[in-house]
C-alpha cells in the first residue's frame, strides 16, 4: 500500500508487519469484543445536521484547553508494551505528538522509561499512572514530577485486569516467550523480527528501576493486577500530593465525573479502556452528553476514534479533546514516526473538512446543534 489514506489503512499495514501475537494485543479487545465493536457502532450511529451557505474558507480546528489551546482537538493517549511493535515506539509517538504541538501521554506499561521520554521528547508529554502497590506508584510519581511532567493521569478502570481471549490464546506475555508457534510467526516477519533482536525483546521501561523488574512485577503490570483497594479518600490524597494538573481516565459516569470534579480534579476522561477491560458496557461517546465539566475544569473521551469525522461528533456533545489510542499506535508500528505523524495529519485535516461540510468552520463552536437527534 503505497499512499495509506485512513487509519484502517494503516492498521492493515500494521497486520501485516506485526506477528499475530503482538497485532491482536494491540487490535483485541475483552471477552468476544462486543465492547470493542460498540465503540465504533456508537460513533456510526452519530449523524451530521449540517448548516449550508456558510462561509467556510478558513477553518479553524484549534480548541481552547486549559489555560492554552490545542491547534488540534486531541491528545496521543496513553497505550502500554509500545516497544513491541516497534523499539522505541514510545518516543516515535512522543515525538510525533511534538512535532504536531499536541501532548503525549506515557503509560506506566510503556516500554521506555519516564527518564528516557523526557529526554527524547521536547514537547508537552503527561504521564499515567497505575497504582499497583503504593511505595511503586508514589515513586514513579515523584520521577514524573523531577522529570517535568506537570499533567498526571490516574487510570482507575484497570484494577481488576479483563478478560482478553485473543491474548489468552495467543500465549501473549512479557518478555516473550519463543513458543514454536511464535518463532515460526517472527519467522514471517523477519524486518520485525531483526528490530526486536537489535534492539533488545521489549521489557516495561519505568520497571526496570528501583529494584521493580523482577518478573513478578512485570507479570502483575502485564496483567492488570493493580490495587484494589484503591479508593476516593486515596484520589483525595492523591489531589492533595500531586501538585500540578491531575487528571481521571476511566470514568463511565456522570456522578463518579462530579464526584471527581469536587474533589479538585482538572479533568475527566470518559473511557471504557477501549474496550479492553469489561465488555458490556456502554461505548464513551454514549455517556459524553451526560457529563458536563466546571469552568476551567476538561472533559476529554476515547474509545474507538479512527477518523476527524468521529472526533467532530465528540466536541459537538461536549468533549474538549479527544485521547487517541490504536490510531497513532497503527501508524507507528506500520512506519514508524513518520506513521505517527501521517496519522496525526490525516486526522487534523480530516476533522478541517468536516468543519466545512457541516457548516461550523471553528471547532471551538461546536455542538449538539451540528448533530441530528439520534434515531430511536
Amino acid at each position: 500500500m503505497s499512499n495509506p489514506a485512513s487509519v484502517e489503512d494503516y492498521r492493515k499495514l500494521a497486520k501485516r508487519r506485526l506477528p499475530r501475537a503482538v497485532f491482536d494485543y494491540i487490535d483485541g479487545g475483552a471477552g468476544d469484543e462486543r465492547g470493542l465493536a460498540r465503540n465504533r457502532d456508537a460513533l456510526h450511529r452519530i449523524l451530521f445536521g449540517p448548516r449550508v451557505l456558510v462561509d467556510a474558507s478558513a477553518r479553524d480546528a484549534s480548541v481552547p484547553f486549559f489555560d492554552g489551546r490545542l491547534p488540534m482537538p486531541f491528545i496521543v493517549g496513553p497505550t502500554g508494551l509500545n516497544g513491541a511493535a516497534r523499539p522505541g515506539g514510545d518516543a516515535m509517538l512522543a515525538r510525533a505528538a511534538a512535532k504536531a504541538g499536541i501532548p503525549f501521554v506515557l503509560s506506566t506499561a510503556a516500554t521506555s522509561s519516564i527518564e528516557e521520554i523526557a529526554k527524547a521528547c521536547d514537547g508537552e508529554w503527561w504521564f499515567q499512572l497505575y497504582v499497583m502497590e503504593r511505595d511503586f506508584a508514589a515513586a514513579l510519581c515523584r520521577r514524573a514530577l523531577d522529570a517535568g511532567c506537570r499533567t498526571l493521569v490516574l487510570t482507575v478502570d484497570c484494577q481488576i485486569g479483563g478478560r482478553r481471549e485473543r491474548d489468552t490464546r495467543n500465549g501473549f506475555v512479557v518478555p516473550f516467550r519463543m513458543k514454536p508457534r511464535f518463532f515460526a510467526d517472527c519467522a514471517l516477519r523477519p524486518a520485525w523480527a531483526l528490530s526486536q533482536l537489535a534492539k533488545g525483546l521489549p521489557q516495561f521501561g519505568n520497571m526496570a528501576v528501583d529494584n521493580a523488574g523482577d518478573a513478578a512485577s512485570q507479570a502483575v503490570l502485564m496483567q492488570r493486577k493493580l490495587d484494589t483497594s484503591f479508593d476516593w479518600e486515596d484520589l483525595a490524597r492523591l489531589r492533595q500530593d500531586w501538585p500540578h494538573r491531575l487528571i481521571v481516565k476511566g470514568v463511565m459516569r456522570a456522578d463518579d465525573a462530579r464526584r471527581c470534579f469536587e474533589l479538585g480534579v482538572d479533568g475527566v476522561v470518559i473511557s471504557n479502556h477501549g474496550g479492553r477491560q469489561l465488555e458490556d458496557m456502554p461505548a464513551p461517546i454514549d455517556i459524553l452528553a451526560e457529563v458536563t465539566a466546571p469552568e476551567g475544569r476538561m472533559l476529554m473521551v476515547d474509545g474507538g476514534f479512527r477518523s476527524g469525522a468521529d472526533i467532530v461528533k465528540a466536541l459537538a456533545l461536549g468533549a474538549n479533546a479527544v485521547l487517541l489510542g490504536r490510531a497513532t499506535l497503527f501508524g507507528m508500528a506500520a512506519a514508524g514516526q513518520d506513521g505517527a505523524s501521517s496519522v496525526i495529519e490525516l486526522l487534523h485535516q480530516d476533522v478541517e473538512r468536516t468543519l466545512g461540510l457541516i457548516g461550523c468552520p471553528r471547532a471551538e463552536d461546536l455542538s449538539m446543534d451540528f448533530l441530528r437527534p439520534s434515531p430511536t
